[in-house]
């Protein structure tokens, strides 16, 4: 008995956790609720009334579609490149030895240790000095910066846990370097590089500050709420396309901790 008491949680620190959740969640629950308000033009609590209306209206916005369109397409590609780059950076960082590795490392993460505003200057002027006109590559560029970092961090923590062993035996029984990769490194990296690619998705589609910097004048879908924000035109819609932002990265996020949270039962990783 005692020592059930004595492991259980404290009243206060269960109203201190309580009341974290509340400040982080609460002004993204208010943003669902004016989603269905029907007040246009103010943010009046509690709303005078309740409508799906808004739904429709956004739907019906070719901006918004545009805007959407451009994200999902800006976010794929990134997501694609710090795929491959990131998984090439972890595996030569994990599985071998050379002068100046912690440094490679280092200069790898630094895009997303980094102040978004220096990373998105950074590009800005190496963009103008090189002539490079903005278009849809540059905000590409721009993304995949930070994007290497999210998958480099998985792949190279699975690299890591996975036993060289496995890599030896399969080349002492024959399989050259491609099938090794195949049927031996890619099983037991796999859900890694996944949950870092709907990571680096997540993180590329509500990205904003390095996004300004890169887009010209292209609106991805942030720069489109944050500019309906500046000259508001039926505020609702707004809230709609934000409650779509936040559906559409949280499913990537939390899937992503579902496939890692048994990251450390790992084949070989005993050996």
């Amino acid at each position: 008995m005692r020592s059930d008491r004595s492991q259980r949680t404290p009243l206060g620190l269960k109203i201190a956790a309580a009341c974290g959740l509340l400040f982080l969640h609460l002004p993204i629950l208010l943003i669902f609720v004016y989603a269905f308000t029907t007040e246009e033009r103010s943010y009046q609590w509690p709303p005078p009334g309740l409508t799906t209306q808004w739904f429709a209206v956004t739907w019906n916005r070719p901006d918004v579609w545009e805007a959407l369109s451009l994200s999902v397409r800006v976010a794929c590609i990134s997501t694609v490149i710090a795929l491959v780059l990131g998984t090439l950076c972890a595996a030569a960082v994990s599985r071998t030895k050379f002068f100046g590795r912690e440094t490679i490392s280092l200069l790898v993460i630094l895009p997303i240790a980094l102040p978004g505003i220096i990373t998105g200057i950074a590009l800005r002027s190496a963009f103008s000095l090189a002539d490079i006109p903005f278009s849809f590559w540059t905000i590409v560029l721009g993304h995949a910066t930070f994007c290497v970092v999210v998958v480099y961090n998985n792949a190279v923590a699975r690299f890591r846990r996975t036993s060289g062993s496995m890599i030896e035996a399969s080349m002492d029984l024959g399989a050259d370097g491609l099938q090794t990769f195949r049927y031996v490194v890619l099983p037991n990296i796999a859900t890694a590089l996944l949950a870092g690619g709907m990571l680096a998705f997540a993180l590329s589609f509500d990205e904003v500050i390095v996004t300004t910097f890169t887009a010209g004048q292209q609106q991805t879908l942030p720069i489109w709420m944050l500019e309906e924000l500046i000259r508001p035109r039926q505020r609702p819609v707004t809230n709609v396309v934000a409650m779509v932002v936040v559906l559409v990265t949280l499913l990537p996020i939390l899937l992503a901790y579902y496939l890692t949270r048994d990251g450390d039962q790992i084949a070989g990783s005993g050996k």
